[in-house]
């Protein structure tokens, strides 16, 4: 097992022993990073530190230095992002962070999405993400909609406020697998609910893995809603949308 003594950077290391209270997030940021190398771990030290010009130049040397795109993207960007989404969901850091952090992102990708364009790589699926009815917040679902598409998902965002119908509306447009619905305030979590309610109304349950998140949910609220998945943060919906598609056709 991998110790907080195998990450070269500084930085990070100072990151999880700060910040990261869960002891199997603590061990499996602990085991990412360790195997990182140490051009990697430095992107991910700048990406959570929301310097997007360090992004941008250390983006580009590591490709100059043959780095494959996949690795910047999965070893220095998404898992740099996973630190900050730990952080702005226990309320570390907070919206002006968290955008500084995604611009981060968004620099480091400029260099990567036209090489995995350019190289024919098909998308692993698609999801349509939303904020439900009544809820105003999208921060969280964008760091999870940001994650999904650095790891290969297609994703329609549906924005904030989003109704039941425009939720089935985009599952059937889109014939998306995969649906992922968030909420930040108390009063509108029973609209995942209704959402789910409404998608057995139109005998499309069966049709679609819903999976759910935001600060108030719980894994025993998505039980009780009869949602297929719940993700803590955004690292976690990544995981539960590539599991959905792993699993066996006759289970869906």
């Amino acid at each position: 097992m991998a110790s907080i003594n195998d990450i070269a950077n500084e930085f990070i290391r100072e990151e999880i022993e700060e910040y990261l209270e869960r002891p199997d997030e603590i061990e499996r940021f602990i085991e990412m990073f360790s195997q990182a190398s140490s051009a990697m771990q430095d992107i991910s030290a700048a990406l959570i530190d929301g310097d997007h010009h360090t992004v941008d130049e250390l983006t580009e040397e590591a490709l100059g230095n043959g780095t494959e795109a996949l690795e910047i993207m999965d070893d220095g960007l998404i898992i740099g992002m996973g630190i900050v989404g730990i952080k702005f969901r226990e309320n570390f850091i907070f919206v002006p962070e968290v955008l500084a952090c995604a611009r981060a992102m968004k620099a480091g990708m400029a260099h990567i999405e036209p090489i995995l364009s350019d190289s024919g790589i098909e998308p692993v699926g698609t999801v349509i993400m939303g904020t439900v009815k009544g809820d105003l917040h999208d921060i969280g679902k964008n760091l999870c909609i940001m994650m999904l598409r650095g790891a290969g998902f297609v994703v329609h965002d549906l924005g904030v406020d989003t109704s039941e119908d425009e939720f089935i509306e985009a599952v059937e447009e889109y014939e998306a697998p995969i649906l992922g619905m968030s909420a930040l305030l108390t009063t509108t979590m029973p609209n995942m609910g209704k959402t789910i309610d409404a998608f057995i109304d139109e005998d499309l349950r069966e049709e679609v893995k819903i999976m759910v998140g935001g600060a108030p949910v719980t894994q025993t609220f998505a039980d009780d809603m009869g949602a297929d998945g719940y993700g803590k943060d955004a690292l976690e919906c990544v995981s539960l949308a590539k599991q959905f598609l792993e699993e066996p056709d006759e289970e869906w």
